[in-house]
């Protein structure tokens, strides 16, 4: 095939090659006026729907606010329901079922909170009027409650019961409380009785506690403190005070402790000691127990009351021993001292214990200053005894030279000083730190030399000689007899 007819060929593929593209022009350019079209048509009909589309999520809102009103609507309801069945019960009072009572008054309060807090229609405020009328109304029957509860089981302690608590030995059956024990004081007794167990009496049934806790504290919730503050305190210390006068308590001033004879009052102070035993042991720890559960939560209140609740009390019990300090001294008054001071010292820990709270201050005070104030007249009471040794201007001779009254008057005296050696050296550490075994030393000989000095010059009296001696010689045995049976061997000076 010659070139011709190969350019020939080539004209005729591009020709074919020309209408190919030219029918796909045409072809695309058709398609994309259909498509143009249908972009036409869906616009049209998105914009025919749209009011559709708008009408049916008004719709949708408008159920979904259906569903919250009608949910809405039953809360309120079931509001009003709870509401009215909480007044059913309230209306009913406390006597029936207090549990369900105090129940009552926590739905009522919690009503309110939801309708102060959910102000949607007219008559909340009208409704919330009602619930606070209403519980005002309940609180007032609740301090009616709570009053009556605790009066009912506050009953006057006994004086047996408060025995029976007590450990056997010191039980009036045991030791009549009246009457100081003379004999030889044992260390092991002592410390047995600091460590005996001591029983309080039961005060209030404990099934009532939990409900006069609830009941105080819903008083306190409505804000009506003054008012359980009142009851409570008024209603317990009038109880403690009657069950100490039953055991014997009573209000004894400086004049009335001087004008008794000395066997009445000794017997007094006897009893004094146990009143403080039973009184700070059994009386006061059972009423801290009390307060502590039922006013549970309530701290400053709680220690207030007892404060109140026990001060009267105490403050009759201290001003007993503050008259017996600063009444007249006198020898025989010593042991007694000593006595009322170990108690106080005994109790001491305790007294900090119950009394240990800012509101109890003055009462902790007054009681560590009847210790020191105890000690100090003691103190005196031994430079008052040796003076009176030193001083006693007994003319009656003993006509056949045996011992004088005066010389066992003080051996029998200073013996039983040391039967009180323990509380001796507590009792000399009050003031001074230095060696309490050394001082009792230095007493017990001033004492000796102001009695021998005594008795050198009672023996002045006999005009015969021989009686003279004989007199000293009677008198230096009895005394060296008497401090060989006794501690005082390790204490004393030799007298020659």
């Amino acid at each position: 095939m010659g070139v011709p007819q190969a350019m020939a060929a080539l004209r005729d593929k591009a020709a074919l090659v020309r209408e190919s593209l030219q029918k796909s022009q045409t072809i695309t350019e058709s398609m994309v006026s259909i498509l143009g079209s249908f972009d036409h048509r869906l616009s049209s009909l998105e914009t025919a729907m749209r009011p559709t589309q708008i009408r049916t999520h008004s719709i949708r809102r408008a159920h979904e606010n259906i569903d919250k009103t009608l949910k809405a609507a039953e809360a309120i309801l079931g509001r009003f329901d709870l509401t009215r069945k909480a007044e059913a019960k309230i209306l009913r009072g406390p006597h029936e079922d207090l549990e369900s009572y105090l129940e009552a008054i926590d739905q009522l309060r919690s009503n309110l909170q939801y309708f102060t807090t959910h102000k949607c229609f007219k008559r909340t405020s009208g409704i919330i009027t009602h619930a606070n009328n209403l519980l005002t109304k309940a609180i007032s029957k609740l301090e009616d409650e709570f009053r009556n509860l605790l009066t009912n089981y506050s009953k006057v302690v006994e004086p047996d019961r408060l025995f029976d608590g007590l450990p056997d030995s010191l039980r009036p059956s045991a030791t009549s409380p009246g009457k100081r024990n003379d004999s030889k004081k044992d260390s092991d007794n002592q410390k047995n009785s600091e460590n005996a167990v001591y029983t309080p009496p039961t005060l209030i049934p404990p099934r009532v506690l939990p409900l006069l806790h609830n009941l105080a504290q819903q008083m306190v919730q409505a804000g009506h403190q003054q008012q359980l503050f009142r009851i409570y305190r008024d209603t317990r210390a009038s109880v403690l005070e009657q069950s100490l006068r039953k055991l014997g308590v009573e209000r004894l001033s400086k004049d009335d402790v001087q004008k008794m004879q000395w066997e009445v009052l000794e017997a007094k102070i006897g009893n004094w000691i146990h009143y403080m035993r039973i009184a700070v042991k059994m009386l006061f720890a059972g009423e801290k127990k009390i307060c502590d559960q039922i006013l549970a939560g309530i701290d400053s209140l709680r220690d207030q009351c007892y404060a109140e609740i026990t001060a009267n009390s105490v403050s009759v019990l201290l001003s007993f021993g503050e008259a017996i300090a600063k009444s007249k001294r006198s020898p025989e008054k010593l042991f007694v001292l000593l006595d009322m001071y170990e108690i106080m010292r005994e109790l001491q820990s305790e007294i900090d214990y119950l009394f240990g709270t800012k509101s109890c201050t003055e009462m902790r005070e007054s009681a560590q200053s009847l210790t020191k104030r105890l000690a100090q007249t003691a103190q005196e009471t031994f430079g008052d005894f040796e003076e009176a040794v030193a001083k006693d201007a007994t003319k009656t001779a003993v006509l056949d030279g045996t011992v004088h009254p005066l010389t066992s008057y003080v051996i029998n005296y200073v013996k039983f000083l040391f039967d009180y050696k323990t509380t001796l050296e507590q009792l000399f550490q009050e003031f001074e730190e230095s060696d309490t075994e050394a001082q009792l030393k230095t007493l017990t000989k001033r004492i000796m030399e102001a009695l021998q000095t005594n008795l050198d010059g009672k023996s002045k009296q006999y005009k015969d000689p021989a009686l003279t001696q004989l007199f000293l010689m009677n008198n230096m045995h009895y005394i060296v007899r008497s401090v060989r049976r006794c501690v005082l061997c390790f204490y004393c000076v030799s007298l020659g």
